[in-house]
């Protein structure tokens, strides 16, 4: 294993400990904070983003805004400064996973989501989005590597600011980057447009979706197939994939994914609260809360799946089927690049391009 030449190493007053986590762009440590003798996590980028001048400024007016946030469900934000190259920020020390780390925890017991802690954590989440545009700070990268959890189960949102301090940097003008996750990304962060608060209640669309049926709308191993998706392709119905999932859940699911930004939930407090009477108006007792195993477990439902036609045989196939179960012919093959794809599929999860079929 690399030696982290960080760890043991006093950056201002935070002596750095151990490697907490690393992402695309930073590395976050778990660190003493010396002079109030208390543990802190301190954010550090890699050192060529001290040397953009103009990204200091950034990352310096963002570290202020976020700092003036005080709300439950946000990281609290103690510092930010500068170190011999090092540019950190210092935040509160939460250390009770992540929820993709819980997601990561049910998908390998090949369970979703109980709706009833979908609801805990989605509220409260969005009761800090809501908080936050009201103070004019847009997220810009909602995912659930973001969303950490402390050890009372309560969510705390993190990286406030960070997207759009990056949003200028030259290391992300190169093809295919941008700024947020793919998977994530509303579609008018995929066309590079104006990004306001309901690009955030996006991504919290994506989350609940992914929560709720063990899997992401869009699934692609390439940012352009991604975006493609995001932007042109409906996203499949959730009660498709988990058919226990009560309609009024789903349909609150449907509108934060709404591809207009005028046609979802304005406030997220508004996707909030219509969670909240989704999951009240359950009948008691009738088992709507779309948990337990990933499967098909509501027979009158699945008929309404779609279902895709083998053109060799003429068997029926699931939509994520990418060889016919019957006679094992390709089912949606890419003319382009030669890549075999989901028959549902409209754009190559390689390349990107238009599949023949859908043309």
């Amino acid at each position: 294993m690399q030696q982290d030449d960080l760890i043991g190493v006093t950056l201002g007053n935070y002596k750095i400990l151990a490697q907490l986590g690393q992402g695309g762009m930073a590395r976050v440590y778990r660190a003493h904070q010396e002079n109030l003798d208390r543990e802190v996590a301190v954010k550090v980028l890699p050192p060529w983003f001290a040397a953009d001048r103009n990204f200091v400024e950034r990352f310096n007016l963002e570290a202020r805004l976020i700092a003036r946030l005080s709300h439950p469900n946000i990281v609290t934000v103690h510092d930010a400064d500068e170190y011999h190259g090092h540019l950190y920020i210092v935040m509160q020390l939460v250390d009770g996973g992540t929820l993709k780390l819980r997601l990561d925890q049910l998908q390998a017991l090949n369970q979703r989501m109980d709706v009833l802690e979908a609801k805990r954590i989605f509220t409260q989440l969005a009761s800090a989005l809501s908080y936050a545009h009201e103070q004019g700070i847009i997220h810009r990268d909602v995912k659930p590597v973001n969303v950490l959890m402390d050890r009372a189960g309560r969510p705390i949102l993190s990286d406030f600011g960070i997207a759009k301090a990056l949003a200028g940097s030259k290391e992300l003008t190169r093809q295919g980057a941008g700024v947020g996750t793919p998977e994530y990304m509303s579609p008018e962060q995929c066309q590079g447009g104006p990004v306001d608060g309901r690009a955030d209640i996006y991504a919290l669309g994506v989350m609940l979706f992914e929560s709720l049926t063990g899997r992401l709308p869009f699934m692609a191993d390439n940012y352009p197939a991604l975006a493609h998706s995001h932007i042109y392709e409906p996203p499949p119905h959730p009660n498709a994939i988990n058919p226990a999932l009560d309609p009024a859940v789903s349909q609150v699911i449907i509108t934060a994914l709404m591809k207009n930004p005028a046609h979802r939930y304005q406030q997220a407090s508004d996707m909030a609260e219509a969670l909240e009477r989704a999951v009240h108006s359950f009948p008691v007792d009738t088992g709507q809360r779309g948990s337990g195993p990933l499967e098909y477990n509501d027979p009158s439902r699945v008929a309404t799946i779609p279902l895709f036609t083998c053109p060799n045989c003429r068997h029926f196939n699931k939509a994520q089927t990418r060889f016919c179960t019957a006679c094992g012919f390709p089912l949606n093959p890419c003319r382009i690049c030669g890549a075999q794809n989901p028959a549902n599929n409209r754009f190559c999860s390689k390349c990107g391009q238009p599949l023949h079929k859908h043309q």
